[in-house]
Protein backbone atom coordinates (compact mmCIF):
# COMPACT_ATOMS: atom_id res chain seq x y z
CA UNK A 1 0.00 0.00 0.00
CA UNK A 2 0.86 3.65 -0.43
CA UNK A 3 -0.71 7.06 0.02
CA UNK A 4 -2.53 8.65 -3.00
CA UNK A 5 -0.33 9.03 -6.07
CA UNK A 6 -0.40 12.83 -6.17
CA UNK A 7 0.62 13.03 -2.49
CA UNK A 8 3.77 10.89 -2.62
CA UNK A 9 6.71 13.03 -1.55
CA UNK A 10 4.57 15.91 -0.27
CA UNK A 11 5.26 15.11 3.42
CA UNK A 12 1.88 16.54 4.44
CA UNK A 13 1.27 13.82 7.00
CA UNK A 14 -1.12 11.54 5.10
CA UNK A 15 -2.29 8.45 6.98
CA UNK A 16 0.55 5.87 6.96
CA UNK A 17 2.89 8.24 5.07
CA UNK A 18 6.60 7.43 5.20
CA UNK A 19 9.00 10.05 3.77
CA UNK A 20 10.57 7.61 1.30
CA UNK A 21 9.02 4.19 1.63
CA UNK A 22 10.90 2.70 -1.33
CA UNK A 23 14.27 3.81 0.04
CA UNK A 24 13.43 2.28 3.40
CA UNK A 25 12.44 -1.05 1.88
CA UNK A 26 15.48 -1.14 -0.43
CA UNK A 27 17.79 -1.11 2.59
CA UNK A 28 16.11 -4.29 3.86
CA UNK A 29 14.98 -6.31 0.86
CA UNK A 30 16.31 -7.78 -2.36
CA UNK A 31 14.14 -5.57 -4.58
CA UNK A 32 11.58 -2.79 -4.03
CA UNK A 33 9.54 -1.09 -6.77
CA UNK A 34 6.39 1.02 -7.18
CA UNK A 35 3.60 0.20 -9.63
CA UNK A 36 2.79 3.61 -11.10
CA UNK A 37 0.54 2.51 -13.99
CA UNK A 38 -2.19 -0.10 -13.81
CA UNK A 39 -1.00 -1.59 -17.10
CA UNK A 40 2.40 -2.26 -15.56
CA UNK A 41 1.08 -4.44 -12.74
CA UNK A 42 1.19 -7.92 -14.38
CA UNK A 43 4.70 -7.44 -15.77
CA UNK A 44 6.05 -6.02 -12.51
CA UNK A 45 4.52 -8.83 -10.46
CA UNK A 46 6.21 -11.34 -12.76
CA UNK A 47 9.50 -9.50 -12.36
CA UNK A 48 9.07 -9.50 -8.59
CA UNK A 49 8.68 -13.27 -8.49
CA UNK A 50 11.71 -13.72 -10.74
CA UNK A 51 13.81 -11.48 -8.49
CA UNK A 52 12.60 -13.28 -5.38
CA UNK A 53 13.32 -16.79 -6.61
CA UNK A 54 16.48 -16.49 -8.73
CA UNK A 55 20.03 -16.25 -7.45
CA UNK A 56 20.09 -15.91 -3.69
CA UNK A 57 16.39 -16.03 -2.67
CA UNK A 58 15.07 -13.00 -0.85
CA UNK A 59 11.90 -11.03 -0.11
CA UNK A 60 10.63 -8.43 -2.59
CA UNK A 61 8.43 -5.35 -2.07
CA UNK A 62 5.86 -3.93 -4.51
CA UNK A 63 3.78 -0.91 -3.59
CA UNK A 64 0.75 0.69 -5.25
CA UNK A 65 -1.38 3.74 -4.45
CA UNK A 66 -5.06 3.21 -3.60
CA UNK A 67 -6.26 5.41 -6.47
CA UNK A 68 -4.56 2.99 -8.91
CA UNK A 69 -5.81 -0.12 -7.16
CA UNK A 70 -9.41 0.83 -7.94
CA UNK A 71 -8.85 1.21 -11.68
CA UNK A 72 -9.80 -1.33 -14.33
CA UNK A 73 -8.14 -2.11 -17.65
CA UNK A 74 -8.95 -4.42 -20.53
CA UNK A 75 -7.63 -7.92 -19.98
CA UNK A 76 -4.09 -8.51 -21.21
CA UNK A 77 -2.74 -12.04 -21.36
CA UNK A 78 0.59 -12.49 -19.61
CA UNK A 79 2.59 -15.67 -19.43
CA UNK A 80 3.86 -17.05 -16.15
CA UNK A 81 7.16 -15.68 -14.95
CA UNK A 82 10.05 -17.59 -16.50
CA UNK A 83 12.64 -18.72 -13.98
CA UNK A 84 16.02 -19.56 -15.53
CA UNK A 85 17.65 -22.83 -14.45
CA UNK A 86 19.94 -22.60 -11.40
CA UNK A 87 23.44 -21.65 -12.59
CA UNK A 88 26.37 -24.05 -12.38
CA UNK A 89 29.81 -22.86 -11.33
CA UNK A 90 32.44 -22.34 -14.00
CA UNK A 91 33.84 -25.65 -15.33
CA UNK A 92 37.49 -24.59 -14.95
CA UNK A 93 36.90 -23.54 -11.35
CA UNK A 94 35.20 -26.88 -10.66
CA UNK A 95 38.25 -28.70 -12.09
CA UNK A 96 40.52 -26.71 -9.77
CA UNK A 97 38.31 -27.59 -6.80
CA UNK A 98 38.36 -31.29 -7.72
CA UNK A 99 42.15 -31.23 -7.95
CA UNK A 100 42.44 -29.62 -4.52
CA UNK A 101 39.97 -32.06 -2.94
CA UNK A 102 41.90 -34.98 -4.41
CA UNK A 103 45.05 -33.87 -2.57
CA UNK A 104 43.31 -33.20 0.75
CA UNK A 105 44.36 -35.30 3.72
CA UNK A 106 42.10 -33.71 6.33
CA UNK A 107 39.17 -32.25 4.36
CA UNK A 108 36.30 -30.50 6.11
CA UNK A 109 32.94 -29.52 4.63
CA UNK A 110 31.18 -26.48 6.14
CA UNK A 111 27.57 -25.89 5.06
CA UNK A 112 24.96 -23.16 5.47
CA UNK A 113 21.37 -22.46 4.51
CA UNK A 114 22.33 -22.22 0.84
CA UNK A 115 23.08 -25.95 0.87
CA UNK A 116 19.79 -27.15 2.37
CA UNK A 117 18.35 -28.08 -1.04
CA UNK A 118 21.58 -29.95 -1.87
CA UNK A 119 21.54 -32.34 1.10
CA UNK A 120 21.81 -35.46 -1.06
CA UNK A 121 24.82 -34.11 -2.92
CA UNK A 122 26.56 -32.92 0.26
CA UNK A 123 26.13 -36.35 1.81
CA UNK A 124 27.52 -38.02 -1.30
CA UNK A 125 30.55 -35.72 -1.36
CA UNK A 126 31.15 -36.28 2.36
CA UNK A 127 31.14 -40.04 1.79
CA UNK A 128 33.37 -39.87 -1.31
CA UNK A 129 36.18 -37.91 0.35
CA UNK A 130 35.50 -39.11 3.94
CA UNK A 131 35.05 -35.53 5.13
CA UNK A 132 33.18 -34.48 8.28
CA UNK A 133 30.41 -31.92 7.73
CA UNK A 134 29.91 -29.08 10.19
CA UNK A 135 27.81 -25.92 10.31
CA UNK A 136 26.42 -23.23 12.56
CA UNK A 137 22.64 -22.69 12.67
CA UNK A 138 21.30 -22.71 9.16
CA UNK A 139 23.10 -25.82 7.96
CA UNK A 140 21.64 -28.07 10.65
CA UNK A 141 20.14 -31.33 9.38
CA UNK A 142 21.80 -31.38 5.96
CA UNK A 143 23.62 -34.43 7.30
CA UNK A 144 21.65 -36.48 9.83
CA UNK A 145 23.20 -35.99 13.28
CA UNK A 146 23.21 -39.76 13.75
CA UNK A 147 25.81 -40.00 10.97
CA UNK A 148 29.36 -40.00 12.39
CA UNK A 149 30.43 -37.45 9.75
CA UNK A 150 27.91 -34.91 11.03
CA UNK A 151 29.68 -32.72 13.57
CA UNK A 152 28.12 -29.86 15.54
CA UNK A 153 29.59 -26.37 15.65
CA UNK A 154 32.02 -26.75 18.60
CA UNK A 155 33.34 -29.98 17.05
CA UNK A 156 33.75 -28.10 13.77
CA UNK A 157 36.15 -25.70 15.49
CA UNK A 158 38.27 -28.59 16.69
CA UNK A 159 38.33 -30.06 13.18
CA UNK A 160 39.19 -26.64 11.71
CA UNK A 161 42.49 -26.73 13.62
CA UNK A 162 43.98 -29.48 11.46
CA UNK A 163 41.93 -29.21 8.25
CA UNK A 164 44.03 -28.73 5.12
CA UNK A 165 41.11 -28.13 2.72
CA UNK A 166 37.74 -26.64 3.70
CA UNK A 167 34.85 -26.81 1.23
CA UNK A 168 32.32 -24.13 2.28
CA UNK A 169 28.93 -24.60 0.59
CA UNK A 170 26.12 -22.03 0.72
CA UNK A 171 27.45 -20.25 3.79
CA UNK A 172 28.90 -16.89 4.76
CA UNK A 173 31.57 -18.84 6.69
CA UNK A 174 31.58 -15.92 9.10
CA UNK A 175 32.47 -17.51 12.42
CA UNK A 176 35.34 -19.71 11.21
CA UNK A 177 36.98 -16.88 9.26
CA UNK A 178 36.47 -14.22 11.92
CA UNK A 179 37.05 -16.25 15.07
CA UNK A 180 38.62 -19.67 14.43
CA UNK A 181 41.63 -18.29 12.59
CA UNK A 182 43.41 -18.74 9.27
CA UNK A 183 46.95 -19.54 8.19
CA UNK A 184 48.83 -20.49 5.03
CA UNK A 185 48.20 -24.20 5.56
CA UNK A 186 44.41 -24.09 5.19
CA UNK A 187 42.94 -23.87 1.69
CA UNK A 188 39.32 -22.73 1.36
CA UNK A 189 36.97 -23.54 -1.51
CA UNK A 190 33.74 -21.55 -1.43
CA UNK A 191 30.61 -22.39 -3.41
CA UNK A 192 27.95 -19.67 -3.30
CA UNK A 193 25.28 -18.39 -5.66
CA UNK A 194 25.89 -14.77 -4.61
CA UNK A 195 29.12 -13.36 -6.13
CA UNK A 196 29.12 -10.54 -3.57
CA UNK A 197 29.94 -13.08 -0.86
CA UNK A 198 33.45 -13.52 -2.24
CA UNK A 199 34.23 -9.82 -1.73
CA UNK A 200 33.80 -10.04 2.05
CA UNK A 201 36.64 -12.44 2.87
CA UNK A 202 39.63 -12.46 0.51
CA UNK A 203 41.39 -15.51 2.01
CA UNK A 204 39.93 -18.13 -0.29
CA UNK A 205 41.70 -20.44 -2.70
CA UNK A 206 38.88 -21.16 -5.16
CA UNK A 207 35.60 -19.27 -5.68
CA UNK A 208 32.76 -21.28 -7.24
CA UNK A 209 29.90 -18.97 -8.23
CA UNK A 210 26.77 -21.05 -8.70
CA UNK A 211 23.88 -22.95 -7.22
CA UNK A 212 24.96 -25.53 -4.65
CA UNK A 213 22.94 -28.47 -5.99
CA UNK A 214 23.62 -27.84 -9.68
CA UNK A 215 27.33 -27.27 -9.14
CA UNK A 216 27.76 -30.31 -6.90
CA UNK A 217 25.96 -32.48 -9.45
CA UNK A 218 28.70 -31.52 -11.91
CA UNK A 219 31.53 -31.84 -9.41
CA UNK A 220 30.63 -35.21 -7.87
CA UNK A 221 31.31 -37.51 -10.87
CA UNK A 222 34.63 -35.74 -11.40
CA UNK A 223 35.61 -36.35 -7.79
CA UNK A 224 34.51 -40.00 -8.07
CA UNK A 225 36.69 -40.44 -11.18
CA UNK A 226 39.70 -39.03 -9.34
CA UNK A 227 39.30 -41.28 -6.30
CA UNK A 228 41.25 -44.34 -7.38
CA UNK A 229 40.70 -45.98 -4.01
CA UNK A 230 38.44 -45.12 -1.07
CA UNK A 231 40.05 -42.75 1.45
CA UNK A 232 41.00 -44.04 4.86
CA UNK A 233 38.00 -44.17 7.18
CA UNK A 234 37.83 -41.49 9.87
CA UNK A 235 34.93 -43.14 11.66
CA UNK A 236 36.83 -43.91 14.88
CA UNK A 237 38.22 -40.35 15.07
CA UNK A 238 34.86 -38.72 14.40
CA UNK A 239 32.81 -40.98 16.67
CA UNK A 240 35.23 -40.20 19.50
CA UNK A 241 34.95 -36.48 18.78
CA UNK A 242 31.14 -36.66 18.85
CA UNK A 243 31.19 -38.45 22.21
CA UNK A 244 33.70 -36.05 23.72
CA UNK A 245 31.77 -32.95 22.60
CA UNK A 246 28.47 -34.42 23.80
CA UNK A 247 29.94 -35.19 27.22
CA UNK A 248 31.38 -31.68 27.46
CA UNK A 249 28.08 -30.06 26.54
CA UNK A 250 26.16 -32.19 29.03
CA UNK A 251 28.58 -31.09 31.74
CA UNK A 252 28.85 -27.38 30.94
CA UNK A 253 25.33 -26.48 29.74
CA UNK A 254 23.46 -29.28 31.50
CA UNK A 255 20.08 -27.55 32.19
CA UNK A 256 19.56 -26.54 28.56
CA UNK A 257 20.79 -29.89 27.26
CA UNK A 258 18.37 -31.79 29.50
CA UNK A 259 15.41 -29.82 28.17
CA UNK A 260 16.58 -30.27 24.58
CA UNK A 261 16.90 -34.02 25.16
CA UNK A 262 13.32 -34.12 26.46
CA UNK A 263 12.12 -32.36 23.30
CA UNK A 264 14.16 -34.61 21.01
CA UNK A 265 12.87 -37.74 22.77
CA UNK A 266 9.27 -36.82 21.90
CA UNK A 267 9.60 -34.93 18.61
CA UNK A 268 9.36 -37.49 15.76
CA UNK A 269 12.30 -37.94 13.40
CA UNK A 270 10.62 -35.89 10.69
CA UNK A 271 9.60 -33.16 13.15
CA UNK A 272 10.67 -29.53 12.85
CA UNK A 273 12.22 -27.55 15.71
CA UNK A 274 11.80 -23.74 15.65
CA UNK A 275 14.12 -21.75 17.87
CA UNK A 276 14.04 -18.28 19.41
CA UNK A 277 16.55 -15.91 21.02
CA UNK A 278 16.64 -17.66 24.38
CA UNK A 279 19.13 -19.72 26.37
CA UNK A 280 17.69 -23.05 25.22
CA UNK A 281 17.50 -21.66 21.68
CA UNK A 282 21.19 -20.70 21.65
CA UNK A 283 22.10 -24.14 22.95
CA UNK A 284 19.97 -25.81 20.28
CA UNK A 285 22.31 -24.46 17.60
CA UNK A 286 24.74 -27.20 18.60
CA UNK A 287 22.97 -29.24 21.30
CA UNK A 288 19.73 -30.36 19.62
CA UNK A 289 20.16 -33.41 17.35
CA UNK A 290 18.58 -32.75 13.95
CA UNK A 291 17.78 -35.60 11.58
CA UNK A 292 16.45 -33.92 8.43
CA UNK A 293 17.10 -30.93 6.15
CA UNK A 294 15.29 -27.83 7.38
CA UNK A 295 14.59 -29.58 10.66
CA UNK A 296 15.94 -26.60 12.62
CA UNK A 297 14.34 -23.24 11.79
CA UNK A 298 16.24 -20.33 13.29
CA UNK A 299 16.75 -16.59 13.31
CA UNK A 300 19.77 -16.51 11.00
CA UNK A 301 22.49 -13.92 11.46
CA UNK A 302 20.13 -11.08 12.43
CA UNK A 303 19.39 -12.61 15.86
CA UNK A 304 15.85 -11.23 15.88
CA UNK A 305 14.30 -11.37 19.35
CA UNK A 306 10.57 -12.06 19.16
CA UNK A 307 10.45 -13.56 15.67
CA UNK A 308 9.95 -17.15 16.84
CA UNK A 309 6.30 -17.81 17.66
CA UNK A 310 4.83 -16.07 14.60
CA UNK A 311 7.44 -17.69 12.35
CA UNK A 312 6.71 -21.14 13.79
CA UNK A 313 3.01 -20.68 13.04
CA UNK A 314 4.03 -20.10 9.42
CA UNK A 315 6.21 -23.21 9.46
CA UNK A 316 3.26 -25.27 10.69
CA UNK A 317 0.92 -23.84 8.04
CA UNK A 318 3.39 -24.88 5.33
CA UNK A 319 3.85 -28.32 6.95
CA UNK A 320 0.38 -29.17 8.29
CA UNK A 321 1.04 -32.92 8.56
CA UNK A 322 4.48 -32.58 10.17
CA UNK A 323 4.96 -32.24 13.95
CA UNK A 324 6.36 -28.76 14.69
CA UNK A 325 7.58 -27.52 18.07
CA UNK A 326 8.36 -23.88 18.82
CA UNK A 327 10.45 -22.70 21.75
CA UNK A 328 10.57 -19.16 23.10
CA UNK A 329 11.72 -17.29 26.14
CA UNK A 330 9.15 -15.30 28.05
CA UNK A 331 10.36 -11.97 26.65
CA UNK A 332 10.54 -13.15 23.06
CA UNK A 333 7.13 -14.82 23.16
CA UNK A 334 5.42 -11.64 24.33
CA UNK A 335 6.41 -9.88 21.08
CA UNK A 336 3.76 -11.87 19.16
CA UNK A 337 1.77 -13.64 21.89
CA UNK A 338 -1.52 -12.33 20.51
CA UNK A 339 -1.00 -14.58 17.47
CA UNK A 340 -2.46 -17.28 19.71
CA UNK A 341 -5.75 -15.93 18.39
CA UNK A 342 -4.57 -16.71 14.86
CA UNK A 343 -3.65 -20.27 15.84
CA UNK A 344 -7.19 -20.86 17.13
CA UNK A 345 -8.97 -19.09 14.29
CA UNK A 346 -7.18 -21.13 11.62
CA UNK A 347 -6.57 -24.35 13.55
CA UNK A 348 -2.77 -24.11 13.41
CA UNK A 349 -1.81 -27.05 15.59
CA UNK A 350 1.57 -25.81 16.75
CA UNK A 351 3.13 -26.97 20.02
CA UNK A 352 4.80 -24.04 21.79
CA UNK A 353 7.15 -24.15 24.80
CA UNK A 354 7.75 -20.98 26.83
CA UNK A 355 10.88 -21.00 29.00
CA UNK A 356 9.98 -18.43 31.64
CA UNK A 357 12.60 -16.92 33.96
CA UNK A 358 10.96 -13.47 34.28
CA UNK A 359 13.83 -11.68 32.59
CA UNK A 360 15.67 -11.06 29.36
CA UNK A 361 18.30 -13.55 30.44
CA UNK A 362 20.97 -12.69 27.88
CA UNK A 363 20.68 -8.96 28.54
CA UNK A 364 20.74 -9.61 32.29
CA UNK A 365 23.87 -11.77 31.95
CA UNK A 366 25.66 -9.12 29.89
CA UNK A 367 24.78 -6.38 32.37
CA UNK A 368 26.05 -8.59 35.18
CA UNK A 369 29.32 -9.61 33.49
CA UNK A 370 30.16 -6.52 31.42
CA UNK A 371 28.65 -3.59 33.34
CA UNK A 372 29.24 -4.31 37.02
CA UNK A 373 25.70 -5.52 37.73
CA UNK A 374 24.12 -2.22 36.71
CA UNK A 375 20.77 -3.75 35.72
CA UNK A 376 18.17 -1.87 33.71
CA UNK A 377 15.08 -3.07 31.83
CA UNK A 378 16.12 -6.72 31.96
CA UNK A 379 13.63 -7.94 34.58
CA UNK A 380 10.12 -8.81 33.38
CA UNK A 381 6.69 -8.80 35.00
CA UNK A 382 4.94 -11.62 33.17
CA UNK A 383 1.38 -12.87 32.91
CA UNK A 384 0.43 -16.39 33.87
CA UNK A 385 1.14 -17.90 30.46
CA UNK A 386 -0.99 -21.01 31.03
CA UNK A 387 -4.04 -18.95 32.00
CA UNK A 388 -3.38 -16.53 29.17
CA UNK A 389 -3.17 -19.34 26.60
CA UNK A 390 -6.37 -20.97 27.86
CA UNK A 391 -8.17 -17.64 27.60
CA UNK A 392 -7.40 -17.70 23.86
CA UNK A 393 -8.66 -21.29 23.61
CA UNK A 394 -5.35 -23.17 23.53
CA UNK A 395 -4.60 -26.32 25.48
CA UNK A 396 -2.02 -25.32 28.08
CA UNK A 397 0.20 -27.12 30.58
CA UNK A 398 2.90 -26.23 33.07
CA UNK A 399 6.10 -28.28 33.37
CA UNK A 400 8.56 -27.97 36.22
CA UNK A 401 11.31 -30.31 34.95
CA UNK A 402 12.62 -32.00 31.79
CA UNK A 403 10.67 -35.16 32.66
CA UNK A 404 7.49 -33.13 33.14
CA UNK A 405 8.12 -31.40 29.81
CA UNK A 406 8.52 -34.78 28.15
CA UNK A 407 5.14 -35.90 29.49
CA UNK A 408 3.46 -32.63 28.49
CA UNK A 409 4.86 -32.87 24.97
CA UNK A 410 3.50 -36.38 24.57
CA UNK A 411 0.04 -35.06 25.48
CA UNK A 412 0.42 -32.07 23.18
CA UNK A 413 1.33 -34.10 20.10
CA UNK A 414 -1.42 -36.63 20.74
CA UNK A 415 -4.05 -33.86 21.07
CA UNK A 416 -3.21 -32.34 17.66
CA UNK A 417 -4.48 -28.87 18.52
CA UNK A 418 -2.81 -25.54 19.38
CA UNK A 419 -0.95 -26.12 22.64
CA UNK A 420 1.29 -24.10 24.95
CA UNK A 421 3.58 -25.47 27.65
CA UNK A 422 5.12 -23.11 30.20
CA UNK A 423 8.41 -24.19 31.76
CA UNK A 424 9.65 -22.31 34.81
CA UNK A 425 13.33 -21.70 34.02
CA UNK A 426 15.91 -21.30 36.77
CA UNK A 427 18.00 -18.13 36.90
CA UNK A 428 21.68 -17.82 35.98
CA UNK A 429 21.93 -20.74 33.61
CA UNK A 430 25.41 -21.62 32.35
CA UNK A 431 26.12 -19.62 29.22
CA UNK A 432 26.04 -21.45 25.86
CA UNK A 433 28.05 -18.62 24.30
CA UNK A 434 31.28 -20.25 25.41
CA UNK A 435 30.73 -22.65 22.47
CA UNK A 436 29.73 -19.96 19.97
CA UNK A 437 32.46 -17.33 20.38
CA UNK A 438 35.47 -19.55 21.03
CA UNK A 439 39.06 -18.30 20.57
CA UNK A 440 41.08 -19.09 17.43
CA UNK A 441 42.76 -22.43 16.82
CA UNK A 442 44.83 -21.24 13.85
CA UNK A 443 46.93 -18.24 12.98
CA UNK A 444 47.41 -15.26 15.25
CA UNK A 445 46.26 -15.86 18.82
CA UNK A 446 45.67 -19.58 18.34
CA UNK A 447 45.43 -21.64 21.49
Amino acid sequence: GQIPSEAIGSRRGYLHEIPDQLATMRTLLKKAERIEKVESAPKMINEAFIAMLTGRPGPVHLEMSPDLMGNEIDFNEYRDAFLPPPPCANANDIDLAVSLLKKARKPLIYVGGGAQHAAREVNELSSLIEAPVTCFRSGRGIVDDRNYRSQVFPAGRRLWKNADVVFAIGTRLKYPQLYWGLDKNIKIIRLDIDPKEFEKYPDIEIALVGDAKTSLETLLPLVADEMKSPPKSREEELVTLKKDIQAELEENVRPQMEYLKAIRDVLPENGIFCDEITQVGFTSWFGMPIYRPRGHINCGFQGTLGYGYASALGVKVVNPDTPVVSISGDGGFLFTATEMATSIEYGINLVTIIFNDNRYANVYRQQKEWFGERFIASELHNPDFVTMARSFGLKAFRAESPNALRASLEKAFSNDEPTLIEVKQEHDLPTPWRYILEPPVRGKGAL
